[in-house]
């Protein structure tokens, strides 16, 4: 995989925090850095600065952010753990590896991990030992009820489009094995979309027309991310109706999502930073999970590709865009 396919599935950020909600008054402000791969912050850190503003921390008068944005993840990754903070916050599974590789005694706050376990992050989500604590995303689990909405949306169902990456990492067969059981269950049949470059992605949708896929759904996978907008535009132009994993896919103009609700998840890592800073070992702290999930509908999307969402679905919506 390179540096620039790797950037992309960042998805968002990683950062280092300092705590000293009780430091003595006239001592030096602490320094938090803050790495995204994107031009700019992530939309979710501002759920995770207003968790730590929760807490007591006060932006601008005990402790400032050093903003960086670049695309080389593990250099940067280096660079953090050579400028020996106290803590370093990071989300979705490729950037906890990377930092994990960087340092194992640096405690490490993630979220946005589907499986870390079977990622090797942590032994479990009861007792992670190592250095890595915080939040997974459940993503992967997700499915079933991704492929049940599109049933109730889509008339007669039948047949749906995977978009993946097969070789992105060593479970991806096993993770389709597990989606194509929850498809089977609502007797529905995957046609496999495999891409694994930019240029593939025109094709891929050209083999779901004439397979008569009637919907989508998508891995988070590198390629696929780090061209959301491509895969948004294309299954518009194609009539796909795509069932998307969360609402930073719906910025890039889907129809509909179905995920965790990532502000609250960014959130709740403040109390990991939190408890750690205080004197708690990420060994300790077991990996939790989501608590809020999100509906979201684009109506104006929906109505391009001549999708109505029925009523009784669409006043499950948690948010419904106009």
């Amino acid at each position: 995989m390179t540096s620039k396919m790797l950037v992309w599935i960042l998805v968002a950020l990683i950062l280092t925090v300092a705590r000293f909600a009780d430091a003595q008054q006239g001592s030096k402000p602490r320094r938090i850095g803050y790495l995204s791969p994107y031009a700019g912050p992530e939309p979710r850190f501002e759920a995770f600065q207003q968790g730590l503003r929760e807490l007591g921390y006060v932006e601008g008068k005990n402790f400032f952010i050093e903003r960086r944005f670049a695309e080389l993840l593990r250099s940067l990754a280096e660079e953090l753990v050579g400028l020996n903070v106290d803590i370093i916050f990071t989300s979705t599974t490729p950037a906890v590896q990377a930092v994990k590789r960087a340092t194992s005694t640096i405690p490490i706050v993630m979220i946005l991990a589907a499986d870390p376990v079977d990622a090797g992050l942590v032994s479990s989500l009861a007792r992670p030992e190592g250095n890595v604590a915080g939040l997974t995303s459940i993503s992967a689990d997700l499915y079933g009820k991704r492929l049940d909405l599109l049933k109730e949306i889509v008339p007669q169902l039948s047949r749906v489009a995977v978009l993946r990456d097969p070789n992105f990492s060593s479970r991806s067969p096993k993770a389709y094995k597990e989606v194509e059981s929850d498809a089977e269950k609502l007797g529905l049949k995957l046609q496999s979309l495999d891409v694994h470059q930019p240029g593939d992605f025109e094709g891929a949708f050209r083999a779901a027309t004439k397979a008569r896929s009637q919907a989508g759904i998508h891995f988070n996978h590198t390629v696929i991310v780090a061209n959301r907008k491509l895969m948004t535009e294309l299954a518009l132009k194609s009539r796909l109706p795509m069932m998307l994993n969360d609402a930073q896919f719906m910025d890039a103009g889907g129809p509909m999502s179905y995920g965790a609700y990532g502000p609250d998840l960014f959130r709740r890592a403040a109390t990991y930073v939190d408890k750690i800073l205080r004197g708690a070992t990420p060994r300790d702290l077991p990996i939790e999970r989501p608590v809020k999930f999100e509906f979201i509908v684009n109506l104006k999307t929906t109505k391009q590709i001549g999708l109505t969402i029925p009523p009784n679905v669409l006043v499950r919506a948690d948010k419904v865009i106009r």
